[in-house]
């Protein structure tokens, strides 16, 4: 039922920087209010940061990939498309910079499966505009949402997700960004209330190293539904065993925000680490859902602790993060 979120409503099409929700304040200091772009629809973002600018590519039209571009992650501007495909149902990529390698870009995308089902494949640019070029299919059993994540050893990591029932989280070895290496590993499914709200769904991985420990986060819930949240499991090593954190979900509707989740990470211009994630526009079940961002931060104890917000105006700092713990 997920690929019914490409019968988009595009009747509310962002075009270019003017459309903007995000303003950036003259004075005291820079804030960013949620959405960050004035539309509904585009979900399942991720960002990276190239050269001083972030480029961030969302779940847009099932067609292929926009490109957001952004000096601050509060004003964006629309870029053409990266990547198109023919077979449809594009959703939730991945885009990792092999800055140390080939110095190329890639793009982990989920496509229709002309077989059926959903399946993971790679494209390559020189660029973070593109265009991609497809370098084919890595993964063609009904599976979805692939993050590319790179060790400090130079070792790579595949995440995704294989449809079913329940939606499981695997990792795969890469032995370089375009070739699998090994069997894949089960590393998370649903076990607990909260993953199971509406469908039993473990999704979206996103992987973060902190002090020589492996945090693996992840949505869980159907994504169509306000229940949708995030949460996050530890291991000493990037193909587990994971340990779910007990206080999960770290980040999940209340206070007017419905549905967080399906995010990424990356540093923002305070230096500190920032979650860039959608929100469901209200309780209705289905696909309405735009694109934010908050801050994520670990504590001395090394747990992760996020805050979620929506049409207010917040600084964009990690100056008062003890005070949203607080909260």
């Amino acid at each position: 039922m997920r690929w019914m979120l490409f019968v988009v409503v595009v009747s509310v099409v962002v075009m270019g920087a003017g459309a903007n929700a995000g303003e950036v304040s003259d004075s005291p200091g820079k804030t960013y209010s949620n959405p960050i772009i004035d539309a509904i629809g585009p979900a399942d973002p991720t960002v990276i940061l190239y050269e001083g600018t972030y480029y961030m590519y969302p779940t847009w039209n099932g067609r292929g990939y926009d490109v957001f571009v952004s000096t601050d992650l509060v004003n964006w501007e629309r870029k053409p498309k990266c990547y198109r495909d023919s077979r449809g149902g594009a959703w939730a990529p991945d885009v990792f910079h092999n800055a140390t390698g080939d110095g190329k870009f890639y793009l982990y995308y989920t496509v229709n499966n002309p077989k059926g089902g959903k399946l993971i494949g790679v494209a390559v640019a020189d660029g973070p505009l593109g265009p991609f070029v497809d370098k084919g299919n890595l993964i063609e059993h009904n599976v979805i949402d692939a993050h590319l994540f790179r060790d400090d050893d130079g070792s790579m990591y595949l995440y995704y997700v294989q449809i079913g029932n329940p939606f499981q989280i695997y990792v795969s070895r890469m032995a370089d960004p375009l070739t699998l290496k090994g069997e894949p590993v089960e590393v998370i499914r649903p076990t607990v209330p909260w993953e199971s709200r509406r469908g039993a769904v473990t999704e979206g991985p996103w992987m973060l190293k902190h002090k020589g420990k492996y945090y693996l986060m992840y949505s869980g819930s159907g994504a169509d539904g306000p229940e949708y949240s995030i949460g996050y499991a530890t291991s000493d090593s990037p193909m587990g065993p994971f340990t779910k954190y007990a206080g999960n979900p770290i980040a999940k509707q209340g206070g007017g925000v419905f549905g967080p989740g399906h995010h990424c990470v990356v540093t923002g211009p305070d230096g500190g680490l920032w979650m860039v994630y959608h929100q469901q526009n209200s309780t209705k079940v289905g696909w309405d859902r735009f694109l934010a961002i908050d801050p994520l931060w670990f504590d001395e104890n090394g747990v992760i602790h996020v805050r979620t917000t929506r049409n207010t105006q917040e600084k964009l700092t990690h100056e008062h993060l003890e005070r949203a713990l607080r909260d």
